[in-house]
């Protein structure tokens, strides 16, 4: 459970239409409803709160979706990690993802084959490049004239970065975009650092 700190209880005066039992019953409600909010979050696992779907009172469907189908296939008997996402672009563009591993086989992998492809996205201008791109700026003019992605060196640089890293691939004269397969990959990513 979490501590309560710094709780110092109200003993001002009343609007007076306020009766003592409604206060009570209020600070009760509101107790209840922050015990069954630090519930949600186990201290020491490492699970982050779960935002509840709106379409379903599970918080966990995904999840659970994912167990139920864990014994049907010999690689994912041991476990799985999957990232799943369904976005629409700020161009209205809709972009669908799944991509699923099983943990056995990732746990016997070499993880170092994709050390560069990580540390490409490990700039803060890069991962602002990859917005703008995503956002629909996507030649080398219009990037160049964003101030904050720096001289038109530093951009090259950048967009070098992230061209061998897979995060972006050039089209027709200077023209850049995120690869449909990076999009989802990409909010996953930000979205597991976010703090």
């Amino acid at each position: 459970m979490f501590e309560r700190k710094n709780v110092v209880p109200y003993c001002g005066p009343m609007s007076g239409t306020e009766q003592p039992s409604d206060l009570h019953q209020a600070v009760r409600q509101l107790s209840e409803r922050l015990t069954a909010l630090e519930e949600r979050f186990s201290p020491g696992t490492g699970e982050r709160i779960q935002q509840d779907n709106p379409h379903s009172s599970d918080a966990f469907w995904a999840l659970e979706g994912l167990r139920a189908r864990l014994a049907t296939h010999p690689a994912t008997a041991d476990g799985a990690v999957m990232l799943v996402g369904s976005v629409a672009l700020p161009s209205g563009a809709p972009v669908q993802w799944q991509q699923a591993a099983g943990s056995a086989e990732m746990f016997d992998t070499d993880w170092s084959d994709r050390a560069a492809s990580l540390a490409a996205l490990g700039h803060p201008i890069r991962l602002e490049l990859l917005r703008h791109v995503l956002c629909g700026t996507h030649s080398t003019a219009e990037l160049a004239a964003l101030e904050t992605l720096g001289t038109t060196g530093q951009l090259h640089h950048h967009l070098r970065q992230l061209l061998s890293g897979g995060w972006l691939k050039q089209g027709a004269r200077g023209s850049y975009e995120v690869p449909a397969a990076r999009i989802v990959p990409l909010l996953v990513c930000l979205t597991a650092v976010e703090t």
